[in-house]
């Protein structure tokens, strides 16, 4: 098949509708979720909690106003869904648990200076991890604080962790896919982690041969690319499992000349941009209908961890925009504030948003609204803005919103 040939535009439209941002869908139930997740391969977790946990707003972004103890309920009861290492660690499809059975082998053995630390402490306090297993085996799942400290000898590190040892033990066995979290204490996937036995918690893996390396390395590359509408290499290296896509290159290579993907150039008016990229075979018939003129944009407010921005240098090539995270920067040298949420309209990101429930009062407090310099100033771009706010205060379960700093004049009316 010949190369193929569009437009940033067009690649732009791709990746929003495969993230599932184009629309909502009708009914936002457990089914939506899953199928929600199944797009994006995962879903990244954490702890902050300004409006709400980042899990919570991506999934808000894609289904809109959905119950959260759904998402509970996938987790803990159904166990469709567990927490694993992708982009970091994540919420993942149990389903995928081949894919993800690879990081849980590959976990601490390369030759590198912290993979040696690792084995060397474990080995160090093997009777210490036996203990953990034990009790979990005897008494079921347990949390941290439900465990004695057996520690021969202690973990060191000049963070957090120095210590703290339980919980280094806890984390270093789920990684390696010996437990995993079973629940979480408090509503919206509150901190604190009650681990289990992993053939406990899903028999149905249990003792599962792993698959060839290259053979999930396909997988994974394929869900990921899915996921991304078009890609490069680095893209995918980027997606889904961060950095563990061994001998990619001929892995991608092998899936083109299968006609799994197929080669792609993105060209503006400066020319060809640079870099292989891909799309795969089945976002063929998407990329007709959008070429077509079926296109249906939407404005929405993404997590600062969202999927589509997750990789920065990506969102800055594809959107032209450039987004860190503030959080911490010193208050007096943030540029945008603390939380910020990009504002996704059609296939552009034209802004930010700098929120904060006040969960005692149920105010949403909107410290800023901020323009990019090619934002549509326009009274009808600030209505879709509001609602989108609107939207996002519904699902926090605020009872008003509060416009506490500057935003965009043409917008303000809306704003108001």
């Amino acid at each position: 098949m010949a190369t193929l040939t569009i437009t940033p535009t067009t690649a732009r439209r791709l990746a929003v509708t495969a993230q599932g941002l184009a629309q909502t869908p009708d009914a936002p139930n457990r089914a939506a979720m899953l199928d929600c997740i199944r797009r994006i391969g995962c879903v990244q977790l954490d702890p902050i909690n300004v409006a709400a946990r980042s899990p919570l707003l991506v999934l808000w972004s894609r289904l809109g106003h959905y119950r959260v103890r759904d998402l509970d309920a996938l987790l803990w009861e159904e166990r469709a869904l567990f927490e694993y290492w992708a982009h970091a660690a994540s919420i993942v499809l149990v389903e995928d648990f081949p894919i993800h059975q690879q990081q849980m082998i590959h976990f601490s053995r390369g030759n590198g200076a912290w993979a040696k630390r690792v084995r060397a402490w474990l080995a160090e306090n093997e009777s210490f991890r036996r203990y953990i297993l034990d009790e979990l085996e005897a008494r079921g799942p347990l949390y941290a604080m439900e465990l004695e400290d057996r520690a021969v000898r202690p973990w060191r590190s000049g963070g957090w962790s120095n210590t703290r040892n339980v919980s280094t033990m806890l984390s270093l066995l789920w990684e390696q896919g010996e437990i995993t979290v079973t629940r979480r204490k408090g509503s919206g996937l509150g901190l604190t982690k009650q681990y289990g036995l992993f053939h406990h918690h899903m028999p149905q893996w249990a003792g599962h041969p792993p698959l060839p390396r290259r053979m999930v390395v396909a997988q994974a590359a394929q869900r990921a690319l899915k996921a991304l509408g078009v890609g490069t290499a680095r893209h995918v290296q980027n997606y889904f499992i961060r950095g563990a896509y061994p001998e990619l290159d001929g892995v991608l290579a092998e899936l083109a000349a299968n006609g799994r993907i197929h080669p792609l150039t993105l060209r503006d008016a400066g020319g060809a941009w640079p870099g292989a990229w891909y799309i795969h075979a089945d976002a063929l018939p998407l990329l007709e209908r959008i070429q077509n003129g079926s296109w249906q944009p939407r404005t929405t407010l993404l997590s600062p961890f969202d999927n589509l921005i997750a990789d920065r240098k990506r969102t800055e090539q594809l959107f032209n925009f450039f987004y860190r995270s503030e959080i911490y920067t010193p208050k007096a040298q943030r540029q945008y504030g603390y939380y910020v949420m990009p504002i996704l309209h059609g296939s552009r990101l034209i802004g930010r948003l700098d929120p904060r429930l006040d969960r005692k009062s149920k105010t949403l407090h909107v410290h800023a609204v901020h323009a990019e310099p090619d934002a549509p100033l326009t009274a009808v771009t600030g209505t879709a803005v509001a609602q989108a706010i609107t939207a996002l205060s519904q699902f926090l379960g605020a009872r008003q919103v509060a416009i506490d700093g500057p935003v965009p004049a043409a917008w303000r009316a809306g704003l108001a």
